[in-house]
């Protein structure tokens, strides 16, 4: 079990900066490490990660689809901030405020669907692993530009 962590972190070690940046084969090899990460964090048994990963996986494209539209609807135009007129910044921040909302609310429904699954305790212990398995990542890619 301890030589699994070391080999995991390991791993998020050389991996760990890619996935902000990969495409196709790397970011694939991060989400596996992502997967070993919370199955490892969470103590999910056989018959758990059976029910489990399907749910998840449903709620990371569901995510991924609103940070899409995020990107095109929000991102665009905040490079162009000093250019917007009152009205187009207006609009512009009630369309940031809906998609906060929207991820907001697939969390609650994905929290309250995956309770259902796994035992609240664990449901805490896999929020808790997403957030260590980002920060690893950060700090990976914070040591990589030789900022950390």
């Amino acid at each position: 079990m301890i030589m699994n962590k070391k080999l995991l972190i390991l791993l998020l070690c050389f991996m760990g900066t890619s996935w902000f940046y990969a495409q196709g084969p790397a970011r694939d090899r991060i989400k596996t490490l992502k997967v070993a990460f919370i199955t490892e964090r969470v103590g999910l048994t056989s018959k758990e990660a059976q029910a489990f990963w399907p749910v998840y996986n449903e709620y990371e494209e569901a995510l991924e689809a609103i940070r899409r539209r995020e990107r095109i609807e929000l991102r665009s135009q905040i490079s162009m901030l000093q250019d917007l007129s009152s009205s187009e910044s207006s609009t512009l921040l009630d369309k940031f405020m809906a998609i906060q909302k929207e991820k907001y609310l697939a969390q609650q429904d994905f929290i309250s669907e995956i309770r259902t699954v796994i035992s609240p305790k664990k449901t805490l212990l896999l929020l808790k692993a997403e957030e260590d398995f980002k920060k690893r990542l950060l700090q990976q890619m914070r040591k990589r530009r030789g900022g950390g």
